[in-house]
């Protein structure tokens, strides 16, 4: 394993040219000095020439003073890679699953393609042709790819493993078209209409998963913000709720560490800053919300010894809150009961952005909304009539109006630029993109 501290010197000394007699070659010697009086030397060799060697001698002293000499410049990238998972994103990582998301792509599809290689050979050639191997297999993980291999590679230049990161500005091949600014489109295909979401509210009430199917596709929360939401979250006056936290796997914080039965359902930080928000509450979740209290209560009344008091609005009848993978079965049967498309639990989120988008509120808000704060959310409304049709919009419209807090008429007909006032809805600070078109 290498040593980082190796890079943390106060002072060098670069000494004269000499001629190694037993390889008849060329070398010089650099000795770096630390803090507590130690030394580490390292020696150049091998030049065929006197002149060679004093040429690399200068080159080696430009480096020195600049702070972008390599001690180390062995290092192959999977044993950087390594180190970098284990001392730095698993010291980093919100969660569990942002670890194992790093971790695949550098142990699967990076560390096999380029893991020998010594970092300080790899070049932008290296990097472009993996980039375009990966996005062979799959435009997603070449996505993922580059993301690892610039975060990776920048902390390895902080870190003086590297001179130049060789995979800054090297793009994805063009077969994958670039988003700037972290674009979401929204795929209506894979969203409900409004027939369609009454049919999955009205059939949800009798299975286990009302609330979380409730709290998906009325507020756009995501799976593992649903089951850490508490009734401490409400606010019962204003009728809106405070995203503060997810429930998820415990990441063991100690390097190669294994949990022998790791936390499941730990609360955990938010996704990112942005995740944490103040959302209006519907009026049909609210009632839910009020209803499903009072079942907590009875519950919570019948079984004093083994109830788990957490406050938890999702939780079984002993009060113990649902795991990340609990709607599964029950979905993918209501869908089925309903006879509604077989679509993914996320897509009940784009449902939601469709509601809001369609109902007029201005893009920026809807990205608020939904946790997305540096995101722009586009939807092409009117990009297939099969899916979309302007008859749809006077309904869709009257239901919003129905379940969302009062908001102001626009006067402008054209929803596609109708931005109205959200203000209220998101946290005071908060104020980007939450006017009323003055067009």
């Amino acid at each position: 394993m290498f040593d980082l501290r190796l890079q943390n010197y106060i002072d060098w000394n670069v000494k004269p040219v000499f001629k190694r007699k037993e390889r008849d070659r060329y070398a010089y010697r650099v000795v770096l000095i630390f803090e507590d009086g130690s030394k580490h030397i390292k020696q150049h060799s091998g030049f065929m020439t006197k002149k060679d060697a004093e040429d690399a001698r200068k080159i080696t002293m430009g480096e020195l003073s600049t702070r972008t000499y390599i001690v180390d410049d062995n290092v192959r990238l999977e044993e950087f890679l390594e180190y970098w998972l284990e001392y730095e994103i698993r010291k980093r990582a919100g969660s569990s699953n942002t670890y194992d998301s790093y971790s695949n792509i550098a142990r699967h599809h990076i560390i096999p393609m380029l893991g020998k290689r010594k970092l300080t050979e790899i070049h932008k050639g290296d990097v472009q042709r993996l980039y375009e191997n990966r996005a062979a297999y799959s435009k997603s993980i070449a996505s993922q790819t580059k993301v690892v291999m610039n975060v990776s590679l920048r902390f390895a230049v902080s870190s003086g493993l590297l001179a130049v990161n060789p995979a800054e500005g090297i793009s994805l091949p063009k077969s994958i078209e670039s988003k700037p600014y972290h674009t979401r489109n929204i795929d209506t295909a894979k969203t409900l209409n409004m027939e369609q979401i009454q049919r999955l509210l009205e059939m949800s009430e009798d299975t286990p998963i009302h609330m979380q199917v409730l709290f998906n596709v009325l507020m756009g929360l995501r799976r593992q913000e649903i089951n850490a939401v508490k009734y401490s979250d409400v606010d019962y006056i204003n009728r809106t709720l405070s995203v503060e936290r997810q429930l998820g796997k415990q990441l063991n914080r100690e390097p190669y560490g294994v949990d022998e039965k790791p936390a499941t359902k730990k609360e955990l930080p938010l996704k990112t800053m942005s995740s944490r928000r103040l959302l209006p509450i519907p009026d049909y979740v609210f009632e839910a919300i009020l209803q499903e209290r009072k079942v907590y209560e009875r519950n919570r009344s019948r079984r004093r010894s083994r109830f788990r008091d957490d406050d938890y609005i999702c939780c079984s009848s002993l009060g113990v809150p649902r795991s990340k993978d609990f709607h599964w079965r029950h979905y993918k049967k209501l869908l089925q009961d309903a006879g509604l498309p077989d679509i993914r639990w996320h897509d009940l989120r784009s449902t939601y952005c469709t509601l809001l988008l369609k109902s007029d509120f201005n893009p920026k808000a809807v990205s608020e909304l939904m946790g997305h704060a540096k995101e722009i959310i586009t939807m092409d409304v009117y990009g297939d009539n099969a899916n979309i049709i302007p008859e749809e919009i006077p309904e869709l419209t009257s239901y919003m109006e129905k379940v969302m807090p009062h908001r102001e008429e626009a006067e402008d007909d054209d929803i596609s630029k109708i931005e109205i006032d959200v203000s209220r809805f998101l946290k005071e600070n908060k104020s980007a993109g939450c006017e009323k078109d003055s067009a």
